[in-house]
């Protein structure tokens, strides 16, 4: 018989089995579980051990995978490069030219002749006529390609993104007896993973040990009620779903496809396809439900928190995140240039036209020849390329291309970017909500003070030095009473500290432990968590954690850790002098906090008081409970309370040492840094002053979470707005806070109008119970070390070294991205103008364009693509710092860009007009105007035109680098090698297109003399910025800044999301607005999402069925009702 690590092959349980096992719920689950002998005897039939897990060699977890599954769902395979080809050529405008361009190169082979059979068009137009159309032709399908090839290398990184932030979510598991950190991805059935508060669930299992666990299983019911877990009444825990509180350890049963949240995935992505038909019928009132596909079983953002909201702030789409600051202004521009862009596009051809057949027809009195159908077209392919010239469609890619470029490098400064709209928005942020321990803090805890029997010690003391029994009570009540996957491990390095693994506190209470000299593994050796009697885990409500077990000699021992002035108004009675036992009146309570507990906190340490009660079967001490029969132990209240004090500890975690620098880059940055935490008020506002938060002698708020709210409700207990005012400008600092009180003061801030423009609020978070605050914020940062999967799946960016540092850095570049959009305006709206107005006015006065429709096609793939290059991969400097944020209603197009843009216009225009009406004469050559109505081939006149054009706006791209007046546009010209690259081939490329571009681009060969007067021409565009620097921008005025557009001014156009829309390809699109379309093709998160109705797949099981439409009520009710993202995943 076949063997494994000498087991056989064939599991004692089958596939189809543990599905439908998984299927039950409550006692009907517990019934099968007890129908195969209980977990103990699946955990047998699975070759595994409760307490030792999986052997973890190769074969056996191969073997399991090929048997089991493995825990991944396959992704939607990525679009091809010729399907990305395909969207590419719906543009209108590009269908407009293609057609233009097929009929210019239809007629260039239709040769009519007169009555005397004589062609009507000379030798070389009948022999050239055709390479204009195939110039244009080769042009656009040149843009198509060039489209498509950006389109397929972002979603090529972006799904290397997606399976950065996958790769990074890790679960513990038991194997070979370790707990052990490995990927989602490798969990096996027959793993045994270890549960806590805030994880996400990776897979199916069944509870073989659990301590006050509640699950939030919304993702997959809709139920928004924590379901209570328990071995003997409901073991079943589903992938997807979120642990709110407790801990405890499962059996792996079903992973990825096989997993409950598995098969609804793997459902609804089966029924994309035979919906999309039906999707395509039906009318576009009808709701959608949107999901969310991750490539593991996770559910998506889908918080518990977010059915936690505080009362007052519930309901309606309230919390629905606006469009971001740039997104809005981008918006409003598009729309403003796309009119102005239209209505001269549809001018020059108006005008040519008019003016072609008063000459022709009417001056001239010739009659109709359908030769003269391809001047028509010429006209038509003239007004079509002002067109493309004049929308802005390399503006998407600019924004794709400065947010990607961006998030790479962001992932450097330890920023990895889950929405990449939250780049951009980060640099617009006036606030930050920042958590202390861990971001502000080194989160490397250590006790450095402690009182004992009342001694006062300012270091460990001896274990000597205490009463032994104390000293015992206390190394117990620390093991014991701590999550036992925290834990000491020994340094890596000699030179190193230990090594803390697990709750950060907890990590100091047992360094405490073993300081004193005593072995707090041992203690759990004696007391493993199966024999734990009751847990009542921590959370923000409790501020403590307790657990019950069993006491030798009969009855239960009761340990209790917390914040200590919480945790002291529970104690009846303290250890004295000696160990004596005493009552711990109020009168000593008092005494206790003013001599111990304030000075502690003055010192920035954090206090824990740590305490116990007995419960005894026999006679009973005075700080002992006699009991007849076991307590209930879910009246919590009645069970902990009249402790009897053991200690109380002070808990250093001392400033990072860039904090404070950081801190201080924001306030010049304009950005108010407040410390929102869960400790003492006297530890808060001892930091706050360590960072720079708070100053002395400054007239700014501290508040605990309990005046916090006095101050803002009213008298029915509702929060008003306008006392919310009334507070947060001046706060700094916010105490014992709850994530409630966080979530009001994010909102009320984000609300309020108090300021002039809306304030764009950052918010820290690590808890589970953050995940409303992080959904609230305009962007939400959790924490990558300590914070809980929960609060990274509500989060926009996660810091994967849990420092404040790195959000400065993510300000820098969001301000750095809106720079490069900026600066790419600049450039191109200067080039639209031109080109524009030379067409037009060409058109008026000499009944043609001095730039072909292929020049200008060029000049389009110069300013779009090659220039979205080159100006969005610019790096950011210190400098982007030392300004305020824009705000949401500065005008994206500032009076200074606009001086440069109009004043480069001014300088451009004049050279191109002198070129154009005296050029011939200055340069002494054959003029170009009237050439084409006489069927004439390029000239050197409207080629050095042409030329002269692409000189001075290649120039004038080193100007637009500059957007706030700097007078050195060379300053870090070399750090961007991207940007002279591409400038250095674009001039290239234009030599060989003058020199040899003949037909195809109507040029023809320059003299050395000629190419030295373009040049000239070209750099007086640096020289004139110089000039236009010197004019006062005040004298601007203020109605010539454009792009000023609130966020809620348009209807939601979004940079996130890619929705599926059938029928998107029939809507009609105008043409002032086409470019939007790319914007919202921007892959900007790592999860695809997709809309899908009325999925109906055969073969389910009823409790398929019932998920599918629970899964399907809740996310339609969470988009109504919780706050989105303005996204995709990442």
């Amino acid at each position: 018989m076949a063997t494994i690590d000498g087991r056989p092959t064939q599991y004692g349980v089958t596939l189809k089995q543990l599905r439908e096992l998984m299927e039950l719920r409550g006692r009907e689950g517990v019934n099968k579980i007890n129908s195969y002998g209980g977990v103990q005897e699946i955990c047998k039939k699975l070759y595994t051990s409760p307490s030792e897990g999986l052997s973890g060699s190769a074969a056996d977890i191969q073997h399991r995978r090929d048997t089991f599954g493995s825990n991944l769902i396959p992704p939607k395979p990525p679009k091809t490069f010729l399907q990305l080809v395909w969207e590419a050529l719906q543009d209108v405008t590009l269908i407009i030219l293609e057609v233009a361009a097929l009929v210019s190169l239809g007629l260039s082979f239709y040769h009519p002749a007169d009555d005397e059979e004589k062609p009507l068009v000379d030798e070389d137009e009948a022999k050239y006529g055709w390479i204009e159309g195939a110039a244009i032709f080769i042009s656009v399908i040149l843009v198509v390609i060039v489209t498509a090839s950006n389109d397929y290398s972002k979603e090529k990184q972006f799904r290397g993104l997606q399976s950065r932030i996958e790769g990074e979510h890790k679960f513990s598991v038991i194997r070979q007896g370790e707990v052990k950190q490995i990927s989602v991805s490798d969990i096996v059935v027959g793993d045994i993973c270890q549960i806590k508060y805030g994880d996400l669930l990776p897979a199916d299992g069944i509870l073989i040990q659990s301590n006050d666990l509640k699950v939030d299983e919304s993702s997959l019911t809709g139920e928004s009620d924590h379901v209570k877990k328990g071995e003997s009444f409901d073991p079943m825990v589903l992938s997807g779903t979120h642990v709110m509180e407790g801990s405890g350890k499962m059996l792996v049963t079903a992973v990825g496809v096989n997993s409950q949240a598995g098969i609804i995935f793997t459902l609804l992505g089966a029924a994309v396809d035979q919906q999309e038909q039906e999707i395509k019928k039906m009318k576009k009132g009808d709701e959608a439900v949107e999901i969310t596909g991750n490539s593991h079983v996770s559910g998506g953002k889908h918080e518990a928190g977010e059915n936690h909201h505080p009362p007052s702030h519930a309901g309606g789409a309230e919390g629905k995140k606006e469009k971001s600051v740039l997104q809005a202004k981008l918006t409003k521009l598009a729309i403003q240039i796309g009119y102005a862009g239209s209505t001269i596009a549809v001018l020059t051809v108006v005008i040519l036209v008019i003016q072609f057949c008063v000459t022709t027809f009417v001056i001239q009195g010739k009659p109709w020849k359908n030769t003269y159908a391809g001047d028509l077209v010429r006209h038509l392919i003239i007004g079509v390329t002002v067109l493309v010239v004049a929308v802005p469609e390399g503006l998407p890619l600019a924004v794709t291309l400065s947010l990607a470029y961006s998030v790479k490098k962001m992932m450097k400064d330890n920023n990895l970017v889950r929405h990449l709209d939250a780049c951009e928005t980060m640099g617009n942020a006036t606030a930050i909500c920042s958590d202390k321990t861990g971001t502000l803090t080194t989160n490397r805890m250590t006790v450095v003070q402690s009182y004992i029997c009342e001694k006062m010690s300012k270091k460990v003391p001896e274990f000597s030095e205490i009463p032994s029994h104390i000293g015992n009570l206390i190394v117990q009540a620390i093991s014991v009473n701590s999550a036992y996957t925290s834990r000491i491990m020994p340094a890596q390095e000699p030179t190193d500290l230990p090594l803390q693994v697990g709750n950060k506190t907890e990590c100091a209470l047992l360094g405490f432990v073993v300081a004193l000299g005593m072995n707090y593994q041992t203690v759990r050796d004696d007391q493993p968590e199966e024999t734990f009697t009751r847990v009542y885990t921590f959370n923000s409500v409790r501020k403590s954690m307790s657990t019950v077990i069993p006491r030798k000699g009969g009855g239960f021992r009761l340990f209790t850790k917390g914040a200590s002035e919480i945790i002291m108004k529970k104690c009846a009675f303290i250890y004295g002098r000696e160990g004596h036992l005493e009552k711990f009146t109020r009168e000593m309570q008092e005494r206790l906090v003013k001599n111990v507990i304030e000075p502690m906190a003055c010192d920035g340490l954090r206090t824990i008081c740590v305490a116990y009660r007995d419960f005894v079967p026999g006679k009973a001490e005075i700080n002992q409970v006699h009991m007849d029969n076991e307590p209930n132990w879910d009246d919590e209240e009645n069970i902990v309370n009249n402790l009897t004090c053991l200690c109380i500890v002070g808990i250093e975690d001392p400033v990072r040492p860039e904090v404070p620098d950081a801190i201080r880059k924001c306030q010049k940055a304009g950005i108010t840094v407040r410390m929102v935490t869960g400790d003492n008020i006297n530890t808060a506002r001892s930091i706050a002053l360590k960072c720079g938060i708070l100053k002395p002698n400054e007239d700014f708020l501290i508040l605990e979470g309990k005046e916090f709210n006095r101050r803002i409700r009213d008298a029915n207990g509702e929060i008003q707005q306008h006392l919310l005012d009334k507070v947060w400008p001046k706060l700094r600092v916010l105490a014992r806070s709850s994530p409630t009180d966080k979530y009001t003061l994010v909102k009320g801030i984000i609300d309020s109008k108090a300021s002039v423009s809306r304030e764009v609020v950052a918010v820290t978070g690590d808890g589970t119970n953050d995940g409303p605050a992080l959904k609230k914020a305009d962007v939400g940062f959790a924490m990558g070390i300590a914070g809980t999967d929960v609060a990274k799946e509500a989060s926009d960016i996660i810091l994967t070294d849990d420092n404040f540092s790195s959000i400065v850095k993510a300000v820098m570049w969001g301000r750095n991205v809106y720079d490069s959009i900026a600066k790419f305006l600049q450039f191109q709206l200067t080039v639209n103008i031109v080109a524009v107005i030379v067409a037009f006015i060409g058109a008026c006065a000499v009944q043609d364009s001095p730039l072909k429709a292929v020049q200008m096609l060029w000049v389009n793939l110069i300013m779009d693509t090659l220039a979205s290059l080159a100006l969005a991969t610019e790096m950011p400097t210190p400098d982007l710092l030392l300004r305020k944020p824009y705000g949401r209603t500065k005008p994206l197009i500032s009076r200074t860009m606009m001086k440069n843009i109009l004043g480069q216009a001014v300088y451009q225009l004049s050279i191109i007009f002198m070129l154009l009406f005296v050029g011939d004469k200055v340069f002494d050559i054959e003029t170009g105007r009237g050439v084409a109505q006489a069927g004439g081939g390029p000239t050197q006149h409207f080629t050095i035109i042409f030329n002269t054009f692409v000189m001075m706006t290649l120039f004038n791209e080193f100007n637009a680098r500059k957007i706030h007046g700097q007078r050195n546009v060379f300053q870090g010209i070399f750090t961007n090698p991207i940007f002279y690259s591409i400038w250095i081939a674009t001039c290239l490329s234009q030599v060989v297109i003058i020199q040899y571009g003949k037909m195809a681009f109507s040029t023809k060969a320059l003299t050395l003399e000629q190419w030295m007067w373009c040049l000239f021409f070209g750099v007086g565009t640096l020289l004139w910025g110089q000039v236009i620097t010197t004019i006062p921008t005040r004298k601007i005025p203020k109605i010539l800044s454009w792009g000023r557009g609130q966020p809620d001014d348009i209807g939601a156009i979004n940079l996130g999301d890619e929705k599926f829309d059938p029928d998107s390809d029939k809507k009609p699109r105008a043409g002032q607005i086409l470019w939007i379309r790319g914007l919202t093709r921007l892959q900007t998160q790592t999860s695809n999402r997709t809309l899908v109705q009325n999925v109906s797949v055969t073969g389910r099981s009823p409790s398929q069925d019932y998920y599918m439409s629970r899964f399907s009520a809740s996310t339609a009710r969470r988009e109504k009702s919780i706050p989105q993202p303005t996204n995709p995943a990442s």
